[in-house]
């Protein structure tokens, strides 16, 4: 079994015990009322931005270990805002990634209002739930996780929440979800299975995807120069976490990043 495998066949378990403590029309309520509090377009940010970076929060990964244990949701997220991010990832899941959906709430009690992608293994309506309740403006499906039928199903049901979706693709074989028309098109240069990363992977699929589309690249960026290659061909979103996360203070790095990054 390689990583994502292993993931997915732990959320199966873990949405299961969540429906036994909070029942799905419970939390159907709660979110509903979060409706009532409108998120940012990840999207349009994206589009409008000169830089297009989505600053990750991400305390762990099960590559690397602990990256910034001690980095907290209340003061981290802010200051990527504050330091010009256009758009936050903000990790959700427990056990590999150290993440809670309590630290998308505090995010925006801390004073974030710029987009925020709830970042976790989606496989079932219970997490879109979740994840709007929390306050994200878009939430991450992946291609490798679900058939398209599931996929397609699942961004329906995102829009009717009134969020958006990043497909994240990583392969050819992905690319054919492409016509699922999501409102970014997101490709990974990391291999879920076993987690290496290779930021070639962008380069080589960005003709592949439609034309005119909100193209965004995960993981394994590293530098200014990489982000204004990466828009030559087309990129408009750039997430980025451990560059940031594995500094003192991500926030400063986020800002030092920007200023090398070519207009």
């Amino acid at each position: 079994m390689d990583i994502l495998e292993e993931i997915v066949a732990y959320k199966r378990k873990e949405i299961a015990e969540f429906r036994q403590i909070l029942p799905i029309r419970q939390l159907y309520a709660m979110a509903e009322k979060a409706l009532n509090v409108p998120v940012p377009s990840m999207q349009k940010a994206l589009m409008e931005s000169k830089t297009g970076i989505i600053a990750e929060f991400k305390r762990k990964s099960p590559s690397k270990g602990w990256i910034h244990k001690d980095a907290k949701s209340d003061i981290v997220p802010l200051d990527y805002q504050r330091h010009g991010a256009t758009a936050l990832s903000i990790l959700t899941d427990q056990k590999y990634f150290g993440g809670y959906d309590e630290f998308i709430q505090a995010a925006r009690i801390s004073g974030v209002t710029i987009p925020i992608l709830y970042k976790n293994f989606i496989i079932d309506e219970y997490q879109l739930l979740q994840a709007r309740y929390s306050g994200a403006s878009a939430v991450l499906l992946i291609a490798a996780c679900l058939s398209e039928d599931e996929c397609s199903q699942l961004m329906e049901k995102a829009h009717e929440l009134g969020m958006e979706v990043l497909l994240e693709m990583h392969s050819e074989r992905d690319l054919e979800y492409a016509g699922l028309e999501p409102d970014m098109y997101g490709i990974n240069n990391r291999n879920l299975g076993t987690f290496i990363t290779n930021v070639q992977n962008s380069y080589r699929l960005a003709d592949k995807l439609p034309k005119g589309v909100c193209k965004v690249s995960e993981s394994g960026i590293g530098t200014p120069l990489t982000v204004s290659d990466l828009r030559a061909v087309g990129f408009r979103g750039f997430l980025i976490g451990e560059t940031f996360m594995k500094a003192e203070k991500p926030g400063e790095a986020l800002h030092e990043f920007l200023s090398g990054i070519k207009s």
